[in-house]
């Protein structure tokens, strides 16, 4: 069973992450373990304060060291082995392979921040990895900690119900998935690409490749620049060009 521990202020916002879909049933075949740690729980006040102003000045509020410590080393020791990642805007940014590594472990730690963010201490002292979803910023890390989350869980081995369908995702081989088409035939006047109804495998596996290929090339040409495209590849790609025209 993989296992995630999430350090949270805000618990509460996980368990209908974990009620739903494909995550929901990784839960309950006890594939999936969720635990989450709140910084509250280690205060000492009255108030059960986690957060402070930061020195130097400045806007907003920082998490306090020891309560954010203490939570991560009580999720450590369930975990020993466990990485321990942090989300925040200024992580490095997250990718399909980041995500197969992680899938490999036997489970991970998550620290979601708030506020200004956290104490640099905790980062030195507590946190193996930083991790970004994205450059921009929001109110916490809980949703980028379930973004990581799902996107782990989509490679565990029985979480989907078809073997190959994390293997066909987008990113995978470094290219944007082709187009996907299902019942009925035709729509307001859009019909099913006829390779598809063919029945020729062969064929239909050289349609999608050069469909890949030329989203990618449309919408993500940075992907493309960090490949080593095969010849056929570079064909398939050179054919979808030219269609365009």
């Amino acid at each position: 069973m993989y296992q995630f521990d999430v350090v949270t202020l805000f618990p509460q916002l996980f368990p209908s992450f974990f009620e739903c879909g494909v995550i929901g049933r990784a839960i309950k075949d006890k594939r999936l373990g969720f635990r989450s740690w709140n910084p509250r729980h280690y205060t000492n006040d009255v108030h059960h304060t986690v957060d402070d102003r930061p020195y130097g000045g400045g806007p907003g509020m920082v998490m306090m060291y020891e309560p954010l410590a203490q939570a991560i080393q009580s999720a450590k020791k369930q975990q020993p082995k466990a990485k321990v990642v942090y989300l925040s805007p200024q992580g490095k940014p997250l990718s399909q392979l980041a995500l197969e590594r992680f899938s490999k472990e036997s489970g991970l730690i998550m620290v979601c921040g708030r506020y200004e963010g956290i104490d640099e201490r905790v980062i030195n002292d507590l946190v193996d990895e930083e991790w970004s979803v994205g450059d921009y910023v929001l109110s916490g890390g809980e949703i980028p900690a379930m973004v990581m989350m799902d996107g782990i869980s989509r490679l565990l081995p029985g979480v989907l119900g078809h073997e190959d369908s994390a293997e066909q995702d987008s990113f995978v081989d470094g290219l944007l998935d082709y187009p996907h088409y299902t019942r009925p035939e035709a729509v307001a006047e859009q019909s099913v690409p006829a390779v598809l109804l063919s029945g020729n495998h062969e064929v239909i596996k050289k349609w999608r490749m050069k469909q890949a290929l030329g989203k990618t090339w449309q919408i993500r040409p940075d992907l493309l620049e960090k490949l080593d495209l095969s010849s056929v590849q570079k064909t398939l790609l050179e054919e979808y060009i030219a269609e365009q025209d």
